[in-house]
This record gives structure tokens, C-alpha cells and sequence, in this order.
């Protein structure tokens, strides 16, 4: 036998009240969830080792010549530019998806670094940089002698 349940008014208004903080709690945390699903915006890795920060970007559709990298204060900034094949004239598309444009991504480095002898590889579509910290940020050894 179905059993009845007493109608609560308040019950959809709560509901509807977690799904907008769940939406705003998500566009906060995340601003560049809209970008990136539109697929302009690279996604990152970056970590760091004793001695220098690594920055992976995954970039698909992107010519190592379309790229310009800079570093300013501690900033980096990664621009770029997707190019738009050209469109098949006689052709009908089903689907078109694939996203072309400029894009722009922003970071702050953890720590100072050496722009000058920064190196930069670009190979199947990820962007490896590799930025040697300053001197001064590096930890140093200090040696123990016994007497």
C-alpha cells in the first residue's frame, strides 16, 4: 500500500536555497569554471622543488609561436591564441564544439624567480616552464663540524 506524505511547503524552498549556495559557493571558489569549460582558458600543474618552480599547462590546438609568456613582479602570465580552421562551406556540421580565440591566465609564483634563465618546452600540446628561484629563497646547508 503507498504510503502519503504530508506536503511541506518549505521543504522546495529549502532545496532550491542549497542549490543557489551551492552555485555560488562553486563560482567563488572557482572564477574560471565559466572560461574553462569553454575550453580558452589552459589549465595548470605548478609545484616546486628546493631549487626552482615548474608550471605544466595543457594547451591542445596551440602553436608554440602563437604563445607569449611573461613575468612580471611575481606574476606569470600565459596569452595564446587558438585559431579558427577555416569553415567547410560545403559541408552541414552536426556538432561544433572546439573553442578558438585569444586567452589569457594569470598565476602568482610562490617565490621569487630567475626570469633570465627560465626555459621553456613545448611538446604534444604541454607547456613545461621550468623557473629557477633567486638565490637568496633557497635553502642553504649548514655544515656541522664536530670538535
Amino acid at each position: 500500500m503507498a504510503e502519503l506524505m504530508r506536503w511541506d511547503p518549505f521543504r522546495d524552498v529549502i532545496s532550491l536555497r542549497e542549490a543557489m549556495d551551492r552555485l555560488l559557493s562553486e563560482a567563488l571558489t572557482s572564477p574560471l569554471a565559466i572560461s574553462e569549460a569553454a575550453g580558452l582558458v589552459p589549465q595548470i600543474d605548478m609545484y616546486q622543488t628546493e631549487d626552482e618552480v615548474v608550471i605544466k599547462a595543457t594547451m591542445p590546438g596551440v602553436k608554440p609561436e602563437d604563445l607569449h609568456i611573461t613575468v612580471s613582479g611575481d606574476v606569470l602570465t600565459i596569452r595564446g591564441e587558438v585559431k579558427e580552421e577555416e569553415e567547410k562551406k560545403d559541408a552541414t556540421y552536426h556538432i561544433r564544439e572546439r573553442r578558438f580565440g585569444t586567452f589569457t591566465r594569470s598565476i602568482a609564483l610562490p617565490t621569487p624567480v630567475e626570469v633570465d634563465k627560465a626555459k621553456a618546452e613545448f611538446e604534444n600540446g604541454i607547456l613545461t616552464l621550468t623557473l629557477p628561484k633567486v638565490e637568496e629563497v633557497r635553502p642553504k646547508v649548514i655544515e656541522v663540524k664536530a670538535k
